[in-house]
C-alpha cells in the first residue's frame, strides 16, 4: 500500500522536483484552464490575442512614433512596437499573474494537496503560449519587411530566442512569487503592483531603443534586468540593438537570484498563508 505523508515541516530549499514531475499533467490542466477561461463567453474569442496587441501597437505608433517622434533604430514603427509589446506582455503577465498566486487560488490550496509550484509554472507556460501566438503576427510582418530590405534579421541567432523566453519567464515568476508571498499579509502591495509595472515598463526600452537614451541615463536603464534581454531580442529579430555582455550576465544572475528568493519565500509562506489570506 502506498503511503503519502504531507507535512508543513520542510526545508526552504526543498523544491520537491520529483513530486512536481509526478504532477506534470496537472501543470498542463492549469495551463489549459487559464487559457480557456480568459476567452470564454467573448464575442471574438482568441482573436483578441491578435486584436489587442495590434491596437496597442497602433496607439504606440501614433503617440510615441508620430507625436513624440521617438526613434525606432530604423525599424518600421508598427513592427518595432508590436514585437516590444509581445515581449513586455509576456514578462509583465508572468509577474502580475504570479503575484496573485495565493489570493486567487486559496480556494484550491485549502481543499486539495498538490505541489504548489504547479500554479506558478503553469502561469508562465500559459503566458508563453500567448506570446508565441502574438509572435506569429510579428513573424509575418518581419518576413514582409525583410523582403523589402527594411530589416536584417539575424536568422542564425534565432536559436537563442527560447533561452531569452525562459530567462524572462523565470525572472517574472520569481518576482511574482516574492510579491505574492508579501501580499498575503500586506494587501496594499497588490494595489501598487499595476502602477509599479507601468513605471517598470517606461524604465525598460519597450517604446524606445536603448540607443535613444543618453550615456548617463543608459547606466540607470541597464540596472533594469529586462532591458538587456529586450535589446538582444531586437538585435536577433531586426539586426539592431545595443548589446553589452556584462548587462546580459547581470540579467542572468538577477534571474537566478530572483527565482531562488521567490521559491524560498514561496515555500515558507505556503505553510501558514491560509491563516492570513
Amino acid at each position: 500500500m502506498q503511503h503519502t505523508h504531507i507535512s508543513a515541516k520542510q526545508g526552504l530549499f526543498d523544491l520537491k522536483l520529483r513530486e512536481f514531475w509526478q504532477y506534470r499533467d496537472l501543470v498542463w490542466l492549469f495551463t489549459r484552464r487559464s487559457f480557456i477561461v480568459t476567452y470564454t463567453q467573448t464575442i471574438l474569442g482568441p482573436l483578441w490575442l491578435i486584436i489587442n496587441p495590434l491596437l496597442t501597437s497602433i496607439t504606440y505608433v501614433v503617440i510615441f512614433g508620430n507625436i513624440a517622434r521617438l526613434s525606432t533604430d530604423g525599424v518600421p514603427q508598427l513592427l518595432f512596437y508590436l514585437s516590444s509589446h509581445a515581449v513586455w506582455s509576456f514578462f509583465s503577465g508572468c509577474v502580475v499573474k504570479n503575484a496573485s498566486t495565493f489570493t486567487n487560488n486559496s480556494y484550491i490550496f485549502g481543499k486539495v494537496y498538490f505541489p504548489r509550484l504547479v500554479i506558478p509554472v503553469s502561469t508562465v507556460l500559459g503566458n508563453a503560449i500567448l506570446f508565441l501566438i502574438q509572435m506569429l503576427l510579428v513573424f509575418a510582418m518581419l518576413l514582409w519587411y525583410s523582403f523589402q530590405g527594411l530589416v536584417d534579421p539575424q536568422w542564425n541567432a534565432w536559436i537563442l530566442l527560447p533561452f531569452l523566453l525562459l530567462l524572462l519567464g523565470v525572472m517574472g515568476m520569481g518576482t511574482g512569487l516574492i510579491i505574492s508571498s508579501l501580499t498575503t499579509k500586506y494587501r496594499d502591495l497588490r494595489v501598487l503592483l499595476d502602477f509599479g509595472m507601468t513605471l517598470w515598463m517606461y524604465a525598460t526600452p519597450v517604446v524606445y531603443p536603448l540607443s535613444a537614451v543618453d550615456a548617463g541615463l543608459r547606466r540607470f536603464i541597464l540596472l533594469n534586468p529586462v532591458s538587456s534581454v529586450i535589446e538582444l531580442f531586437r538585435s536577433i529579430l531586426f539586426g539592431v540593438g545595443d548589446i553589452s555582455p556584462a548587462s546580459l550576465a547581470y540579467s542572468f544572475f538577477f534571474t537566478v537570484a530572483a527565482a531562488l528568493a521567490g521559491i524560498i519565500v514561496f515555500n515558507h509562506v505556503e505553510r501558514t498563508f491560509m491563516d492570513t489570506v
